[in-house]
Formats: C-alpha cells, structure tokens, sequence
C-alpha cells in the first residue's frame, strides 16, 4: 500500500489493510461511490480487491453475472472513469476489469513498461481468479493489450471485442498520444477535440449540444490537477503504447473477433480496424457513427458488444 492509495482512498494510515484485500478499519462515514462494488470510500467496511505479483499489486474489480470478460481499458482510464462502460457489459457478463499498471489504484512499478507486461498482468490475474479461458475486450489502448494478449495466450480466449483500437506496424498506428504532452493546454484541449471526432468543429459544436457537452466534460477532466505519480504512471504507459506492433502475429488469434471502429475517429481510424479484420482468421468490423468514444455516442454499439459476447452473434 502506497500513499498514493491511502490518499485516494481517504485512508489515514497503512495498517489498516492487508495485503490481499484492502479493508478499511476507520470509523469515518464517507461518501458512498460506485466504484469497489459500492462501497464507500472511508469507512469500516471499505474493501479493495487487490491482487500481488512479484512487481506489482493490481486493483481490480468483478461485475455483473453472465459469460466471462477479461476487461482492458483505455490510455490513462481506471476503474473509477469508466464506470459507464464497465456497468453496460456487466448488463449481460461478469466482467474482471483492473486499473492497469501505473493507474488508478494499481501500483506504479519501475519503467519501462512493455505490451507484453500488459498482457502477462491480465493472464496473472486470470490465474488468480481462477479462470482459464474467457472473452476478451479492449478498448483503445485496451485493444491493443488485449490484441497483445489474444497472440500470446490465443487457447484462453473464447470470444475477442476490440473497440478504436490498432495493431501497429504496417497495419497502422494510433495517433502518438505522447506528442501531445508538449502542446500548450489550449492547443491540447483543441487537438484532442478534434482527434475524438473529427466532426468537432467550433460550428458543428455550435449546433450539437449533446457533442459540445461531451468536449466541455472531457476538457473539464483534463483540467483537473494531478499528482506527480499520476503523471508518470499515465506517462509510462504512454511510452509503452509507442512499441505496439502485432500487425505480422494476427494470424494467431483463433477466436472469434469482432472489431468496431468510429467512422470519425481520428486517433484509431476505420481504416486500421480494416488492417486489423484482414489478419485475423475470424474476424469481421463494424463501423459507428461517432468518433473515438463512438460506444457513447451510438447505441448500438454496446447493444452489439453484449450480443456477441452472450450469443456470438456479429451484426
């Protein structure tokens, strides 16, 4: 346990959780939350799955009830920021979602990362909940770990979602996010508008309110300070994300793929969903209308996921 934790969880002191799972022996009430399973953040009953590797101690959650889902997130996304997505799967599957090393509650171990951590951080945790195989979902940087994943341990994966996501080399990269650490804020907040959708211009924003409150919670959130390790975690992975290349090791997925990209999407293109399909056995895309966060802006999109994932049904 860390003071990164305890301040995040508003725990004083770090005799108060073990080492397996994380429980909270302060009397404080606190604010309920819906991250950890609806439990508080300060109180008695506080608990924190947290599991151990020799590098590394993960956070991670189980959601929902139905087919299994190994859950990869996002660039800089914990648990905690990706509560909607995680609960419109667990809907319909029992979802094993974990902040990913460097982020949320999980520990920041020495860089460099690699994908291949990435991926071996998921198997472990596969191995310590008990499940040998499972469905795998990826969004964004999520989907390039769990490609990442999905060629490494190919007979653990019954079903594959990848969702805006790239497999690197000659099959295409995502935009390097890095880059844009060296923009001045208003420059950053104007081109990250403009990867997310590319439709998000100041006139089109002007007319689709539902858009410009969208950018106006995104920019709200990058607003926000953040602490030293925070930065690095998210930094590291970053750095991480620039090695990504799985463009000639498709081919040994043997899972049913189902790939969905935003048509205006300008951080993972279609067009890199379309390499990706070209290389995999069984594969097929769908494309939505929206941009890199298409899975909020069109509802079919997560209607399609949960129907794959429960039925193996691809629109």
């Amino acid at each position: 346990m860390t003071r990164r934790h305890e301040m995040e969880l508003c725990c004083s002191a770090s005799e108060r959780f073990t080492s397996s799972t994380i429980v909270c022996t302060g009397l404080d009430s606190g604010l309920f939350s819906s991250v950890n399973g609806g439990y508080p953040y300060r109180c008695h009953t506080c608990i924190v799955p947290i599991f151990e590797r020799p590098d590394i101690t993960i956070n991670y959650e189980i959601y929902g009830d139905g087919p299994r889902v190994l859950f990869f997130n996002g660039s800089g996304a914990t648990l905690q920021t990706t509560q909607l997505l995680i609960s419109a799967l667990a809907k319909q599957c029992t979802v094993l979602a974990h902040d990913q090393r460097g982020l949320g509650l999980t520990s920041i171990p020495d860089g460099p990362y690699t994908m291949q951590q990435y991926a071996q951080d998921g198997a472990a945790l596969l191995d310590h909940v008990g499940w040998e195989t499972c469905a795998v979902f990826g969004i964004s940087f999520g989907g390039m770990v769990a490609q990442e994943f999905a060629v490494t341990y190919p007979q653990r994966v019954e079903r594959l979602v990848l969702m805006c996501t790239s497999a690197g080399g000659d099959a295409g990269s995502s935009y390097p996010l890095h880059e844009l650490g060296s923009l001045a804020p208003a420059e950053r907040a104007r081109k990250v508008t403009e990867l997310t959708d590319s439709r998000w211009t100041e006139e089109w924003l002007a007319e689709h309110s539902a858009d410009a409150q969208m950018v106006a919670l995104r920019n709200e959130q990058a607003a926000r300070p953040k602490s030293d390790d925070v930065i690095r975690g998210e930094r590291l992975q970053l750095l991480a994300r620039i090695e990504h290349n799985v463009a000639d090791r498709l081919h040994r997925v043997t899972a049913p793929t189902f790939v969905m990209a935003g048509r205006f999407d300008g951080i993972a293109p279609p067009t890199n969903s379309e390499e990706i399909v070209k290389r995999i056995p069984d594969a097929s895309l769908a494309i939505y209308e929206g941009g890199h966060i298409f899975s909020a802006q069109d509802k079919q999109a997560m209607i399609d996921v949960r129907q794959f994932l429960t039925t193996g049904h691809r629109p």
